[in-house]
């Protein structure tokens, strides 16, 4: 079986933002735990910013904020967060190998053939490869912004069995339990529903980037993907061994689809940010359902944002109900005077549903 294990800056840092080497050790002790069942395990990991606070003396209330320098962190900590990967697989016989990645990996179809061949071969000479984004020289416009997302696009992108999400909770809960302490664990989602959304909620911890919802938003990558994911705690005992055998209760336990989807319409749908949305007519809603076909101008009724050539856009009906999600053939100022072009093509096209 081929694991991809995510853990977030929450699961890996402490209340002034230094990493724990508690929590890559336990982690490292669980990966070694299934190699030594015949696992293959990719880690995706958080940590470099705070990895890099401590040899700058910038920890607790000196922790910035701003972009610039939370990248230049990075570039500090990287190699240190990389130093703890290695002392502590190494004392399990286990050689990590790190792989820095970016958008581009997942949309360029030859730098996608690269990564996927290198996390390929790394898998296959028995290395632990330890991914994480390349935040130091990252642009803004053409980032991730979390881990959770890339963890779901590298288990999509080596065929993965089985995506586990690490947290600071025990999973998905059916409320926030700082304001409800009834709330309780949502242990197995098969399809995703508005409460199921409600739930999640918006981000998470001040130095994490992601939150439920980005992990909600990974679970749904990996179900489209035809890969199973389980959102559990880092801290919970044999997690990993756990969520390999499918123990109940052992987290939330997202199904993955009957229906996959390729891996450029994965990105499309879930990867690359939205600039707009285009409101549709009935029939045109009906007609991109059916599949095959590509949105016409005669279909749209209006259009908000402002977007460009190439850029994505969420589709939406009448009612505001956004059912779908594609890049359009012609920006927002062009949009008005083309009356019979394609705005959107099929290829560039994906309906959830």
């Amino acid at each position: 079986m081929i694991i991809v294990a995510k853990i977030g800056t929450s699961s890996l840092t402490d209340d002034s933002g230094i990493i724990r080497h508690d929590a890559i050790s336990k982690l490292c002790a669980e990966v070694a735990e299934l190699h030594s069942q015949g696992h293959s395990v990719v880690i995706v990991t958080s940590g470099a910013i705070g990895a890099g606070l401590p040899a700058l003396g910038l920890g607790g209330e000196n922790r910035p904020k701003d972009a610039v320098t939370l990248q230049a962190l990075s570039a500090v900590g990287q190699s240190r967060l990389m130093g703890v990967y290695d002392s502590e697989l190494s004392t399990h016989g286990l050689v990590p190998g790190q792989v820095l990645m970016a958008p581009l990996d997942f949309i360029e179809r030859r730098q996608y053939l690269q990564a996927r061949g290198t996390l390929n071969r790394l898998l296959e000479l028995g290395v632990v490869p330890v991914v994480n984004e390349n935040d130091a020289i990252a642009d803004d416009e053409i980032r991730f912004g979390d881990n959770d997302r890339i963890s779901a696009l590298v288990a999509q992108l080596i065929g993965a069995d089985l995506l586990v999400l690490l947290t600071d909770t025990q999973g998905l809960l059916s409320a926030d339990p700082r304001l409800d302490p009834n709330a309780t664990l949502i242990e197995e989602i098969v399809e995703f529903d508005k409460e199921i959304e409600a739930a999640a909620g918006g981000p998470g911890t001040a130095g994490g980037s992601g939150g439920m919802a980005s992990k909600l938003a990974a679970a749904k990558i990996a179900a489209w993907s035809g890969i199973r994911t389980v959102i559990a705690s880092a801290s919970r005992p044999n997690v990993l061994r756990e969520a390999v055998a499918g123990v109940a209760g052992v987290g939330t336990i997202v199904a993955p689809h009957d229906r996959q989807i390729p891996a450029r319409k994965l990105w499309i749908a879930f990867a690359v940010r939205s600039s707009g949305t285009l409101i549709v007519d009935d029939g045109a809603r009906r007609a991109l359902e059916r599949g095959g076909v590509s949105l016409l101008a005669a279909g749209l009724i209006s259009s908000s944002g402002d977007f460009l050539a190439d850029d994505a856009v969420e589709i939406a009906d009448q009612s505001g109900e956004v059912f779908g999600k594609g890049l359009v053939r012609v920006g927002c100022d062009d949009l008005p005077h083309a009356s019979s072009v394609v705005v959107v093509h099929a290829d560039d096209l994906v309906i959830l549903g």
